[in-house]
């Protein structure tokens, strides 16, 4: 029970934390740039698997972010061949509490447990001569043409000072980041990050 209790205190430390960082952030007169990386797994008849990509890229701060540029180019080639849009492109601008979205799709036949690095984002900034760079949020592993059922579940993984939520459901792998804390892992019927955000307040606050 004092396990818990500590664990809760912690976990809702760490939100306090993150919305105080974030609002912190929001209000200096720079953009602020999160992206979102998804994908999704489905089997076709043929025995291959396609790989459905989408990236979401919202600007939080209070500046406009110019000459956006996206590429996600970690998709090897000897595993995944493109069917659908690139992997990489680029925006003039993204205004305040705007979103760019992206998407493309992709082909394996090799079955494999593919490890996908996050999308790179540059932009340049007024008020600064140098390009300037953020990265998505990563993905869990993906198991391409696995022989495992898949579920729905959610897990709270610390990564470099950091814990990613991340969602594993009906084929979908993404994340949602909050800075700091301990892992915690979980499961849940839903198949959104921000469903599984939701409960994991509800449940320690």
């Amino acid at each position: 029970m004092a396990k818990i209790t500590m664990m809760n205190s912690l976990l809702s430390l760490v939100l306090v934390f993150f919305i105080a960082s974030s609002s912190a952030i929001a209000g200096s007169d720079s953009p602020f740039i999160v992206a979102h990386k998804k994908a999704t797994l489905n089997r076709l008849k043929s025995g291959a698997e396609k790989v459905s990509v989408s990236i979401d890229i919202y600007n939080q701060g209070s500046a406009a972010a110019y000459d956006v540029s996206l590429s996600d180019d970690g998709w090897s080639s000897e595993i995944f061949s493109i069917i659908s849009g690139n992997t990489s492109t680029s925006w003039e601008r993204l205004d305040v509490g705007a979103v760019l979205s992206h998407s493309f799709e992709l082909e394996s036949t090799v079955k494999s447990v593919f490890y996908s690095t996050p999308a790179v984002i540059t932009f340049r900034v007024p008020t600064k001569a140098a390009l300037q760079e953020a990265y998505s949020t990563p993905l869990l592993p993906l198991e391409i043409l696995s022989d495992k059922p898949r579920e729905n579940t959610f897990d709270l993984v610390k990564v470099i000072g950091e814990i990613w939520v991340i969602s594993v459901g009906d084929f979908h792998s993404g994340a949602i980041c909050v800075f700091g804390g301990n892992s915690i892992k979980g499961r849940c019927c839903k198949g959104k990050q921000e469903e599984a955000l939701i409960i994991i307040c509800q449940i320690l606050m």
